[in-house]
């Protein structure tokens, strides 16, 4: 078969384009359609395929404030000829499944999420935009939505990255959804006997992922905090830390994995859709604090591999710290370690292969 692979945008090396990897290295021959494409910022992996990209590409500053023309994406896809494909796999997080396909060709789609910024997550982004986003967003979410639905009705069969997305799937698309676990390269991480006093918060330092939790309760409280990431919070988070906070714009490979393998603990605030990084600092033998709701509840083993706080609130957080360190003593890194393997990258391959086998076999 023919395979295209269709991916929202490539501008970085996040979960999602970790996925891809795994993808492109299933399907070699596959092409690869996406909105916008920042080659410089790609695994080599990912370019050793041929990649097209929609007329958004061509708009004014495409690869930095893509996410600007999420309006005309819809128009974008619907203008990929993809005639030649048997097999077409759709990764959606921005839009990406509403392609239209042969009526033979098999679509399959794989979602990290539906787009949060016009369903449950559309209150939030709105208020932490400036002024044009909150003017601009209730004009074009409406028609969004409405094609966002209608839209996912053209894949043959929906995987989710988790039970929570799969619940999502069901709220904002009225579709049931397979879920497959993302893949997590566990062998690239390794425990270290030389653990610190200092805790560790890593990711995008956006509103949505609420930094803002941990830098104020640790700036409260006097705990050491490592912050790695980069974003729009990056310098209000600094303004307002305290002297036992230390910030970290970008770490390469080596770096992040001291990290993980010599914190304390991981304080993971954000709720995610499934969260890579409590899963990589679990395969590096160290513990999580998370937020207990969205993926890490499907990953994080209250009691075994880590302990969750219940409420967006820095004393929520705080009280969760008093009793992650209660509990720290009892912690076994060879716990975490065996958790982590559960989500190893051959499981992800069996569990997506089994669901293009099924969609083949339906098409008798």
């Amino acid at each position: 078969m023919r395979v295209a692979i269709i991916h929202y945008w490539l501008v970085g090396m996040r979960g999602g384009e970790r996925v891809l990897e795994i993808l492109c290295r299933m399907y070699p021959d596959a092409d690869i359609f996406t909105h916008v494409v920042d080659r410089t910022a790609m695994s080599s992996t990912i370019l050793h395929h041929d990649i097209h990209t929609t007329f958004i590409a061509k708009l004014p500053f495409a690869k930095r404030h893509y996410q600007k023309y999420l309006p005309l994406m819809p128009r974008a896809l619907e203008l990929i000829d993809l005639e030649a494909y048997d097999l077409v796999i759709s990764c959606e997080a921005g839009p990406a499944k509403g392609v239209i396909t042969r009526p033979d060709a098999i679509h399959l789609t794989y979602c990290h999420s539906p787009m949060r910024y016009v369903w449950d997550q559309y209150a939030q982004y709105r208020a932490s935009g400036g002024w044009a986003v909150r003017m601009m967003m209730p004009l074009f979410a409406p028609s969004l939505r409405q094609w966002d639905t209608t839209s996912a009705a053209r894949p043959d069969r929906i995987m989710a990255n988790s039970a929570y997305i799969k619940a999502r799937i069901a709220k904002s698309w009225r579709r049931d959804a397979t879920v497959v676990y993302p893949p997590v390269d566990t062998a690239l991480f390794t425990p270290s006997r030389d653990v610190t006093d200092e805790y560790l918060l890593v990711g995008q330092l956006v509103p949505y992922k609420r930094p803002d939790l941990a830098v104020d309760a640790f700036t409260r409280t006097g705990r050491k905090l490592h912050v790695i990431g980069d974003g729009a919070m990056l310098a209000a988070l600094q303004a307002r830390a305290g002297p036992t906070i230390r910030f970290t714009r970008r770490a390469d490979f080596a770096a992040l994995r001291a990290a993980y393998a010599t914190t304390r603990g991981l304080v993971f605030p954000a709720e995610e859709d499934f969260g890579l990084i409590p899963v990589e600092v679990m395969a590096s033998g160290r513990p999580v604090l998370a937020f207990g709701r969205g993926g890490a509840l499907e990953t994080v083993v209250a009691g075994e591999t880590g302990l969750f706080f219940d409420r967006k609130t820095v004393d929520s957080l705080i009280a969760g710290l008093d009793r992650f360190e209660a509990w720290l003593p009892h912690f076994d890194p060879l716990t975490a370690i065996a958790r982590a393997l559960q989500f190893d990258p051959e499981r992800f391959r069996q569990g997506f292969a089994a669901v293009v086998a099924q969609a083949v076999a339906d098409r008798g």
